[in-house]
């Protein structure tokens, strides 16, 4: 392979890895652009979503019912996190809201662990369509239909928020939910809707990860979710265009850095990245700065 057709497959892998990234990333950062929450839990979701269609192909279930069922599952789950672990420390302080994310964390990790043993388990691949040959680079079947799914559903969440009642209710919450309310919006359902919608589209990054890299594990989630994290504040924490950006600028750092530099130092440089962001600019690529008055 020549120099030019080794740079343009190490291309295509970013763009697969910074899909992934991106579709988490929305999570994060409608999370904390609605709640002012960073869930760190957010990354686990993943791996239930690939567990339950897992559990779902293994029953004999047709791909599409599985995956249906693991994004409603994982829909439910995150409104239920919501509920129960969420909104009773909403008027919390945040390091507060920032220790129970990281306990439900270890909980799922811990619980999964306890059902599915620590393990890794084979993902069956069912994305069973030809590769796509451009001269002499080669093109998997995973790799661009997770492109045009997380390209599509970021496209889809976009005009939701845009062009919706329920999507300019978030937008209302996001900038002022004491305003919001008093217009009659219900603050508790837009947060709820808000994690319903990050949960489902962490499922379908589960789904598309474990795809492309299966086995599947416990654990499983949790570096993507911090990278995820990453790319959220590279592109502007809060932004929804930024965390596209952002999770596609990660997944190129990662591809070029594995090809052209080391896998050993992949996570050093990737961090390096994040660090020299906060110092240049912390409100990330597409963030705004804001003042405070105190």
């Amino acid at each position: 392979m020549s120099g030019f057709s080794q740079f343009i497959m190490q291309f295509i892998n970013g763009l697969n890895i910074g899909s992934i990234y991106a579709l988490i990333a929305l999570g994060y950062t409608m999370v904390y652009g609605i709640a002012k929450l960073i869930n760190f839990a957010h990354g686990d979701i993943i791996m239930v979503g690939a567990y339950v269609s897992l559990i779902c192909l293994n029953a004999g279930l047709p791909w599409y019912l599985a995956c249906i069922i693991s994004i409603l599952s994982c829909s439910a789950f995150g409104v239920i996190m919501e509920k129960f672990a969420y909104k009773p420390l909403r008027n919390a302080s945040r390091i507060s809201l920032l220790i129970t994310a990281i306990g439900i964390s270890y909980l799922l990790e811990n619980a999964f662990q306890l059902i599915f043993t620590a393990n890794p388990k084979p993902y069956p691949s069912f994305i069973a369509l030809p590769a796509l040959k451009i001269g002499a680079v080669t093109i998997s079947a995973n790799y661009y239909i997770t492109f045009i799914i997380s390209v599509v559903l970021m496209v889809v969440l976009t005009l939701f928020i845009r062009n919706t009642n329920m999507g300019k209710a978030m937008r209302a919450v996001s900038e002022d939910a004491g305003a919001a309310r008093l217009m009659g919006i219900n603050v508790d359902n837009t947060i709820s809707l808000t994690f319903a919608i990050g949960s489902a589209l962490a499922a379908v990054a589960g789904i598309l990860y474990s795809n492309c890299y299966s086995p599947i594990n416990p654990t499983m989630g949790s570096l993507p979710g911090i990278k995820a994290f990453i790319a959220a504040g590279l592109g502007g924490i809060g932004s929804i265009p930024g965390a596209v950006l952002g999770g596609f600028f990660l997944g190129m750092i990662e591809a070029m850095v594995k090809a052209y530099i080391s896998s050993q130092l992949l996570d050093s440089i990737v961090f390096t990245v994040l660090i020299l962001m906060l110092v240049l600019k912390p409100a990330g690529i597409l963030g705004k700065d804001v003042r405070e008055k105190v």
